[in-house]
């Protein structure tokens, strides 16, 4: 992998920027060293038996990046392209999202090597189950709870949930998140995945003293959470112009119907047969004219070959690392505002920690209740970072990541680790 690529290195790169505005991180590189490595790799063997009869391994990667406060809060990923550097990147980045949020859990990642869609619903359920065979000595609600990522779903979590039940002979609503609601699932949760993020763009925008009526906005990719929350910014009566999907993307200068986009991409069909919209390729799409951008697929979507045709005046970052670190300072120059991914995307782990502190109380929230309780950590957040930004004159990646160092570190330095 070319190192300017490689996502771990890249988030210990925005650690190392973030470290040398920060003192106590700046004059002590041991604090950096501690903060930037993971503290545990697993690598396991999980054999499956396939509907033909033949027995096939999927391997399976686990990074605990750090424990100063338990439990772990991971996220479980069925994807075929992934390796080592990828799983510990994600799992450094999840820390630092867990504590710019000040949630008291500490993040580690798990991912099966698999394409989900080349299995049959059985095969998939098998692989759940064995999954957690292989893994369940490890599983304890008190100290490693796992949560649904790419490829993974609340029917995955109810297999797993019913598997780990079964091997503990105690049913443990309170071992992974993400649940179906009979399985006591946090209620919103689905709204909330679309919902969180919206809420930190409003408050971004309120803070730099803008508003979201008629902006332009493209999304790249076009998820149901991420259509779902175009539904709510356009109902805002922000202007979404450009959506696309893995492929291609449509674009349309006065206004894209999202209704008619979501109801294209549930039929499984592609972005392109919208009509009303010209269509080209995907690769173009960062570049084109709008007032927010927001990449949300996967990392490394802008980098020295397209940023600096970046047009948008502000940036959301709902994938994982989607700009590479030397563009940072030179956006943050251009005064092109980026809402780094550690902020943006933290609304699902916040909405999965309710989700964990319900299941252990046994008693659980309305709607209303999850959602003011999301909006308040979120926008306290945002404050707090964007604060921290004005402080220290930096951009606010450098502020949400002195933020969050600062939490690691006093956890770690209260427990003697350092």
């Amino acid at each position: 992998m070319i190192d300017r690529l490689n996502p771990f290195l890249n988030a210990r790169k925005q650690l190392r920027q973030a470290c040398d505005l920060y003192g106590n991180c700046r004059d002590d590189i041991n604090q950096y060293e501690l903060i930037s490595t993971p503290k545990r790799i697993i690598e396991v063997n999980i054999p499956v038996r396939m509907d033909n009869g033949i027995i096939k391994t999927f391997t399976w990667f686990r990074s605990q990046h750090n424990d100063a406060r338990w439990p772990f809060k991971w996220g479980i990923r069925f994807h075929q392209d992934v390796d080592k550097e990828e799983v510990k990147a994600l799992s450094m980045w999840m820390t630092f999202k867990c504590a710019v949020v000040d949630l008291p859990l500490w993040w580690g990642k798990w991912w099966v090597i698999v394409n989900p869609k080349e299995l049959s619903i059985w095969e998939l359920e098998r692989l759940s189950r064995w999954y957690v065979r292989q893994l369940y000595k490890y599983i304890w609600p008190e100290t490693d709870v796992p949560a649904p990522d790419v490829n993974t779903n609340p029917q995955t979590m109810a297999w797993m949930m019913d598997e780990y039940s079964e091997l503990v002979w105690k049913y443990s609503p309170w071992s992974f998140t993400g649940k179906p609601l009979t399985s006591w699932w946090s209620k919103w949760r689905n709204q909330s995945t679309a919902q969180g993020w919206v809420y930190v763009l409003q408050d971004i925008l309120k803070l730099l003293n803008q508003d979201i009526k008629d902006k332009k906005i493209i999304i790249q990719w076009a998820w149901n959470a991420w259509l779902t929350a175009a539904n709510l910014l356009s109902e805002l009566w922000a202007k979404i112009v450009w959506i696309s999907d893995s492929k291609w993307w449509v674009y349309n200068n006065d206004w894209l119907l999202v209704d008619k986009i979501s109801s294209l991409k549930s039929d499984r069909k592609s972005v392109t047969e919208y009509i009303d919209a010209e269509k080209t390729t995907n690769q173009e799409l960062l570049e084109k004219e709008c007032d927010i951008l927001i990449p949300a697929a996967l990392e490394n979507q802008i980098t020295e070959k397209n940023a600096a045709n970046i047009k948008a005046s502000i940036i959301v970052e709902l994938a994982n690392g989607p700009i590479t670190p030397e563009w940072d300072d030179i956006l943050f120059t251009r005064q092109i505002t980026v809402i780094p991914d550690i902020l943006a995307n933290s609304w699902w782990v916040i909405v999965s920690y309710f989700e964990q502190v319900q299941n252990n109380m046994n008693y659980y929230w309305d709607e209303e209740k999850v959602n003011t309780e999301l909006h308040q950590k979120i926008t306290k957040a945002t404050n707090t970072v964007y604060e921290m930004a004005h402080s220290t004159k930096t951009h606010l990646r450098n502020a949400a990541y002195i933020v969050a160092m600062k939490r690691v570190l006093d956890a770690m330095k209260d427990r003697w680790e350092f």
